[in-house]
């Protein structure tokens, strides 16, 4: 019994040599000549290269090319040969290899591979899809050749006229022609385009529903799918057929991690489109999603961390629509949105990053945030911040804050959070170097102070707060947070109109900030700074007064009333603020020679009557004083 090893080694040995030196024969006997041959030896010569192919393929194919037989086959793709089918199926597995394809192309054997798509054999348009979309396969050229020999459009009506036959036969045959139009289009969205445009995405869906017992069909559907569903054309013309239900049906269906995953990829792109998200929720993807977190949550196998960030991912995905979000809110009684309620509180980071941004998602319309916050959502939300403010996860950080920050802006909400402890819970934060976070919680204490003074004015004199705000004005490489920063640095001052807050402000630095905010490309952070400047001016002049000259205010509101781009707004409260910086010595000095008069007069004239009085009473102000 020992020998047998090595008996079986030579026999392979010597039954390989002997293949070898068969297809030196069968190559050299294929370029001579193809004309003299007879059906029998040309059969003979074909499968030689068959069998030296399956093999070794590569090194076979490498004697192909350099033997110059590719060119020889251009010439044996006809219908009506024996041969033909052989030939389609040595393209098919030399084309296996990268290096085979573009020698394909060249070899001009593209064009017959198309004409062979007309015809009625099977066994031929089985070879000869399999040729071409081996030759397409992530190759440029190969796809340009078929696309300019018309392949696709055959292929496409192909799968049409074969869609709703079930015999094993057409079955293989739609899986190779659906695996060619995958090749052909993959990551390239001109082809893509063009498959669309074709109408071959309402084929495909019926295909998935006919023979969604078919796995490797169903597998090709899925790839095309994922192919095709990254485009935003594709969505609207996914949308209008029942792709939804079947992909819910199908997942349902599944026990494997991989066909799971493969099914979700497919379910992402096509869940951006809101009418998908409605469909989906509507043919029960919600409860397959919930499934699979309860199954999976306590789970430390990476296949099931996999499929539960997934799902997760995914179930946030579809509260981003405003019909799918408020069909599962249910009114705040849905089981559904009591469900995502519980991965608030739960250990998983993933689950409570899910369920904050969930809230987030459901904190999108002013009845929603209401019954959430008369329903105790912010104590669940300030417990999660509470668990990461040390070495925090910043994901779940900054989905907490986004929630706080929705449900904040409802205006009956505000007093009841700011009673609740959201903003000491929020201030918590001011030390993280996270820009995501920053902007967060900028903008979660910025809803907050909306319209209430006291909270305003407390916050407006927390030193640490405005220390840290002037700080992250200058945050130049974070454009959101610098933004956010100065939009709250004025808030302070417009809602609590105080004399303290702005002497905090002064006294911090703030003032040059809130001057280079009146210059900024949007209209309601110029406005909202110059309310502030002219809040400031009213009421804390001197305190401010060096502050405000350094910055070059004058010039600047000077240049805003000189544009004639300036909104009126930006126009009426600039004049506002002129008339309030005349109580100081060195601004009026600086007014006086920057001769006002001549612009302020021009406006007069104004087409917006608000901007025309102002105008009037500024310059009968600037009179006097001059």
């Amino acid at each position: 019994m020992a020998d047998v090893g090595p008996i079986l080694t030579i026999r392979t040995t010597v039954k390989m040599a002997l293949i070898q030196d068969n297809l030196s024969d069968a190559l050299k006997k294929l370029k001579i000549t193809t004309t003299d041959s007879t059906a029998d030896s040309l059969e003979g010569c074909l499968d030689c290269l068959l069998q030296a192919l399956a093999q070794n393929n590569m090194e076979t194919s490498e004697k192909i090319q350099k033997s110059g037989v590719l060119q020889v086959f251009a010439s044996l793709l006809m219908p009506q040969s024996s041969c033909t089918a052989k030939v389609a199926n040595i393209i098919a597995e030399v084309a296996r290899n990268e290096f085979m394809r573009n020698p394909c192309v060249d070899a001009g054997l593209v064009p017959p591979l198309v004409q062979l798509l007309n015809c009625k054999d099977q066994e031929i348009l089985l070879q000869t899809g399999r040729a071409l979309g081996n030759i397409c396969y992530d190759s440029h050229e190969g796809r340009n050749a078929v696309d300019h020999a018309g392949g696709a459009h055959i292929v496409v009506d192909h799968i049409r006229s074969l869609c709703s036959k079930t015999d094993p036969a057409s079955e293989k045959l739609l899986t190779v022609f659906c695996g060619m139009l995958m090749n052909y289009s993959n990551e390239n969205d001109t082809l893509q385009s063009q498959l669309i445009n074709m109408g071959v995405i309402p084929t495909l869906v019926k295909l998935l529903g006919i023979h969604c017992q078919n796995a490797a069909l169903t597998e090709m559907c899925l790839v095309a799918f994922g192919n095709l569903a990254e485009l935003e054309s594709s969505k609207e013309q996914f949308a209008y057929t029942n792709i939804a239900e079947e992909l819910v049906k199908l997942f349902k269906k599944q026990i494997e991690h991989d066909k799971k995953e493969m099914i979700f990829e497919v379910l992402a792109p096509l869940a951006e489109n809101d009418v998908i998200k409605l469909q989906l929720v509507e043919a029960g993807l919600v409860e397959c999603l919930l499934e699979i977190v309860q199954k999976t949550v306590d789970s430390d196998r990476e296949d099931d961390i996999a499929e539960l960030k997934t799902a997760s991912d995914l179930m946030v995905l579809l509260l981003l629509g405003d019909e799918s979000m408020q069909k599962l809110f249910e009114g705040g009684k849905g089981s559904v949105f009591q469900r995502v309620l519980s991965w608030i509180p739960s250990n998983s980071h993933q689950l409570q990053l899910a369920g904050a941004l969930a809230i987030a998602n459901f904190a999108r319309n002013d009845g929603n945030c209401i019954h959430m916050v008369d329903n105790g959502i912010v104590q669940i939300l300030m417990d999660l911040l509470d668990r990461h403010v040390e070495d925090g996860n910043v994901t779940v950080q900054h989905a907490a804050l986004s929630a706080l920050r929705n449900l904040a802006i409802p205006v009956v909400n505000k007093a009841k959070m700011l009673s609740a402890g959201v903003a000491e819970t929020v201030l918590k934060f001011l030390r993280s170097e996270m820009p995501p976070v920053q902007f967060k919680l900028l903008g979660t204490l910025r809803m907050l102070i909306d319209a209430q003074a006291e909270a305003a004015e407390q916050l407006g004199k927390n030193i640490k707060l405005v220390e840290r705000l002037v700080e992250w004005c200058e945050a130049k490489d974070h454009a959101g947070v610098m933004g956010e920063s100065n939009r709250l640095l004025s808030a302070l001052i417009r809602h609590s109109k105080s004399k303290d807050v702005i002497r905090t402000i002064v006294q911090s630095g703030g003032i040059k900030h809130l001057v280079t905010m009146a210059t900024s490309e949007h209209v309601i952070m110029q406005n909202e700074a110059l309310v502030a400047l002219a809040l400031i001016a009213a009421l804390e002049l001197v305190t401010a007064e060096k502050d405000l000259e350094n910055a070059q205010l004058v010039q600047i509101l000077h240049r805003l009333l000189s544009d004639d781009r300036s909104a009126p707004e930006i126009k009426y409260n600039s004049m506002v603020l002129i008339c309030a910086l005349i109580g100081s010595e060195p601004l009026q000095k600086e007014v006086q020679s920057m001769a006002f008069l001549e612009v302020v007069s021009k406006l007069r004239s104004h087409e917006n009557k608000t901007v025309a009085q102002q105008a009037s009473l500024t310059e009968q102000r600037l009179a006097v004083e001059s």
